[in-house]
């Protein structure tokens, strides 16, 4: 699919979609808990999605209601065979969790995910009994059980690694410990993930070296929750000075920096009980990507249009996203007529002048094809995004919500 942009001036308000990250995390705490829960979540997507079959696939059963989910917890599967799409948020989360519960399972990939690293994560679970297949095959394999229940990790790599080890700790016997060398890149990911936890009756205890849980630990349905707005998905609203609904301003989501780096490029920013908005001339500034790697395509996006330049560091770990992210946003936006130059750690962004348009390849990326749709609203000519529908990914109405503020875009099918 190619979404054709005409220069748009974009008005009213949108209203955030469903956080994934905390979908992810809500719906497997069901799947591991006695009983029924009732999950309100306006919406879903492709990762969502791919959670759901795993968990159906492992140990859980779902019905779907107008609302959201209802999730039942059930016996584990003693084998199984699941498809996690592109989501590594499924893959890192379930493969703890699997192990855990004895199933021995195959994960299905798609896309660049079976590249992706599990460096880390395969050799603490290979001290403690459990194996994975190679590096790069699909499926992923998750063999044996776990033999011990102290594990470590550095601290420096996937925060989804931390998570996953989360959420399998209460299914340990004996409970166990988490041991992070140096500081925790993403840390607020992890912090959703503790949040999720303790709604289940799941209070992890933090120690000077990483997390503890004690034996006997056991998940307790809420009955039910609701799925918070996804910072993730609004702060490309908000690059586009758009106002957003469904947020919340307490939420441990680390994407709601983005209010943060904005107001430091001179945004100003109005909230009232339930809407926020991001507005104004924007300057240039320095972003460290390091606990916010969602934010880099539309804090680039924004800071094309702005004057002077930007500099984003501390990005080398999103080359390994659903694309290289680091050159398919500099390859997008300079298609588009913008001044980005790619560092082995980030990128430069000279703004200030006007995009001309142009073709620009999503390269199957939903966060590309979304920023590159923020810095076509206000480019000269006609752009073209290709591959527009990878956006199922995380944000299938990204392209009606766009329509709808009065973005001119039409979509062409089948190319």
């Amino acid at each position: 699919m190619i979404a054709h942009i005409l220069p748009s001036a974009l008005s009213g308000c949108v209203r955030a979609p469903a956080s994934k990250s905390a979908a992810h995390r809500a719906l497997i705490c069901a799947a591991l808990s006695e009983g029924e829960t009732e999950i309100l979540c306006p919406g879903s997507n492709a990762d969502i999605e791919a959670t759901l079959r795993c968990l159906t696939g492992i140990s859980a059963s779902c019905e779907r209601t107008e609302s959201g989910f209802v999730i039942r917890g059930g016996k584990a599967a003693g084998e199984a065979a699941v498809d996690c799409g592109e989501s590594g948020s499924t893959l890192r989360f379930l493969i703890p969790v699997a192990a855990a519960l004895g199933t021995q399972c195959d994960f299905y990939c798609a896309g660049r995910l079976p590249q992706r690293p599990l460096d880390g994560l395969r050799e603490t679970l290979a001290a403690n009994g459990v194996s994975l297949s190679a590096p790069g095959e699909n499926p992923v394999r998750v063999r044996g059980g776990f033999g011990g229940s102290r594990f470590t990790l550095p601290g420096n790599i996937s925060s989804q690694f931390v998570s996953g080890l989360l959420f399998a700790l209460p299914l340990l016997p004996n409970g166990g410990e988490i041991r992070i060398e140096g500081p925790l890149s993403s840390a607020n990911y992890v912090e959703m993930t503790l949040q999720a936890l303790k709604q289940f009756g799941i209070s992890v205890t933090r120690t000077p070296e990483g997390f503890s849980l004690p034996g006997g630990c056991r998940y307790k349905t809420p009955g039910r929750l609701s799925i918070e707005g996804d910072w993730s998905g609004a702060a490309f609203w908000l690059c586009a000075g758009q106002a957003v609904s469904g947020l919340s301003a307490h939420s441990a989501q680390g994407d709601r920096a983005i209010l943060d780096v904005l107001a430091r490029m001179g945004a100003e920013i109005d909230r009232t009980e339930d809407t926020v908005s991001a507005r104004g001339a924007l300057c240039g500034t320095v972003v460290d990507a390091d606990p916010i790697p969602d934010l880099v395509p539309p804090i680039a996006a924004a800071a094309v249009h702005a004057a002077g330049e930007t500099r984003i560091v501390n990005a080398a770990r999103l080359r390994d996203k659903e694309s290289d992210r680091l050159r398919t946003t500099a390859a997008a936006l300079n298609a588009l007529g913008a001044r980005v130059e790619e560092l082995p750690d980030g990128l430069i962004i000279s703004g200030g002048k006007p995009l001309t348009g142009g073709t620009c390849d999503s390269c199957g990326d939903h966060r590309i094809a979304m920023a590159a749709a923020v810095g076509a609203l206000r480019a000269e000519g006609e752009s073209h995004i290709l591959g527009a529908e990878c956006v199922a990914k995380s944000y299938p109405g990204f392209w009606r919500d766009l329509a709808r503020l009065g973005g001119r875009v039409t979509l062409e099918e089948g190319a």
